[in-house]
């Protein structure tokens, strides 16, 4: 099986909020309900994981994801690395250091802030294996390969690690500007999966315009949208876009 599923399509706070706010989302629609941004990535017998969201132990158990091989992080925030210490699961399950891949920046804060995760103490021992990103990584697995490559984006005043699969699959959960030195390998693609916060601007997001100005310059088959904030119910974006741009739900998945 050759799965990508986007295992939450929340904006940092989620959707409801924790005070219970849906804002301009029908809270009876079941896709307004949306964790925190992450993505698994199923390739024959490999398991990837695309961050650690703080919502990550209801998402795998959801999806029924039993077993994680290798983590890739797009950067730093909370939203994207406070799940982490629920990998220790498979760990206890493999014996097996899981390994993680991060910019240096991300590598330098998951150290800092999780260092247990990386580094043996008497009473814990080390679940995770820091690698910092290459130009390319390839995995293989029953004699065929995976490729994943990070594209660094940026987001707001920081850059973000997002990554390109198969070289047919984009995904960027947080990003507010793609260099145009990128732009010619993102033509074409299968999926563009791209943050869409809202539709007003934002500094550090794209907005649904921004979206649609670069569809139009890469032309891919299919656009999913994720980060949804609780400004954009999901039946609204259905009715206003095209039918090959869908808003993320929690769950949505393809095949690769």
């Amino acid at each position: 099986m050759k799965k990508f599923t986007i295992l939450g399509c929340g904006s940092s706070l989620g959707v409801p909020r924790i005070d219970g706010y849906f804002g301009k989302c029908d809270p009876n629609t079941k896709r307004n309900i949306r964790t925190r941004c992450c993505a698994h990535i199923k390739f024959n017998n490999l398991s990837f994981l695309i961050d650690t969201s703080p919502d990550l132990r209801f998402q795998l158990l959801n999806n029924k994801i039993k077993n994680i091989d290798y983590i890739f992080y797009t950067h730093a925030h909370a939203d994207q690395t406070h799940g982490i210490n629920d990998i220790r699961a498979f760990f206890i399950k493999n014996r097996k250091k899981i390994q993680v891949y991060a910019d240096k920046i991300t590598r330098k804060h998951l150290l800092s802030t999780f260092g247990y995760c990386f580094t043996s103490k008497p009473e814990y021992p080390a679940t995770l294996k820091i690698n910092l990103l290459k130009k390319k990584h390839f995995f293989y697995s029953k004699k065929q390969k995976i490729s994943i490559e990070p594209i660094m984006t940026e987001h707001g005043s920081i850059k973000t690690a997002s990554y390109l699969i198969n070289k047919n699959i984009f995904y960027g959960s947080d990003v507010s500007k793609i260099y145009n030195k990128d732009l010619n390998k993102l033509k074409n693609l299968k999926y563009f999966i791209i943050d869409c916060l809202r539709e007003e601007y934002h500094p550090s997001h794209y907005n649904l315009e921004n979206v649609l100005n670069i569809i139009k310059v890469i032309k891919p088959k299919k656009t999913i949208l994720t980060n949804l904030m609780s400004s954009l119910d999901y039946n609204y974006l259905k009715k206003k876009l095209p039918k090959n741009i869908t808003p993320a739900y929690d769950g949505i998945n393809f095949s690769i």
